[in-house]
């Protein structure tokens, strides 16, 4: 009987705790203390409206290294190179208080594709993602020195991704999205 009564009690609780909290929303499991991972979307979508001029939003390739700089935010899409960056670019063109400087390695475009199969193809789809942006070419080397000294004063977002074809990262410098350089430099010649 006390056998009956134990297996009665336990089902009538898991009856209960799954109705109270058998659906799996996110509301639900913050609830219950459960850990929800958000999306990579969702976190670039919380930290885009802090970032703002002389901040970095990189998109990269599988190999990037991970860096020791305190500046710097990793996050994993485990998404596709240019899935990812279509998505950026749009949120960046979006946003009311950004604009971005698009930096492509200046060796991507001594690659052929004798010596990386499917590296055309990338490049062609690079330039329609990025079409219509302010985009320069740099050596891999220079984006780096570049990097390690923005990371010491601003925040450095990189956003990795499944892509495992060489010199295929794009890193973006965000600028004022309200106030050209033309404005700026106008206001130094008035300041002098």
């Amino acid at each position: 009987m006390k056998k009956r009564t134990n297996i009665v009690l336990i089902l009538l609780s898991t009856f209960f705790l799954t109705a109270c909290c058998g659906d799996k929303s996110k509301e639900n499991q913050e609830v219950m203390n459960v850990k929800i991972e958000k999306t990579w979307e969702e976190q670039l979508d919380e930290v885009l409206p802090l970032l703002g001029h002389r901040n970095w939003i990189l998109v990269v390739d599988k190999a990037f290294p991970l860096q020791s700089a305190a500046g710097m935010t990793y996050i994993n899409t485990n998404g596709e190179l240019l899935d990812v960056l279509g998505k950026v670019t749009g949120k960046i063109k979006s946003a009311t208080h950004v604009a971005g400087i698009y930096y492509t390695d200046a060796e991507l475009g001594y690659i052929s594709e004798e010596m990386v199969s499917g590296i055309n193809t990338f490049k062609k789809n690079l330039q329609q993602t990025l079409a219509g942006n302010n985009v320069q070419t740099l050596n891999h080397n220079d984006v780096f020195k570049r990097l390690d000294d923005a990371s010491k004063l601003f925040n450095v977002v990189v956003l990795k991704t499944e892509q495992v074809l060489p010199y295929t990262s794009v890193f973006i410098e965000l600028d004022c999205g309200y106030w050209s350089a033309d404005n700026e430099a106008k206001l130094r010649d008035l300041m002098k």
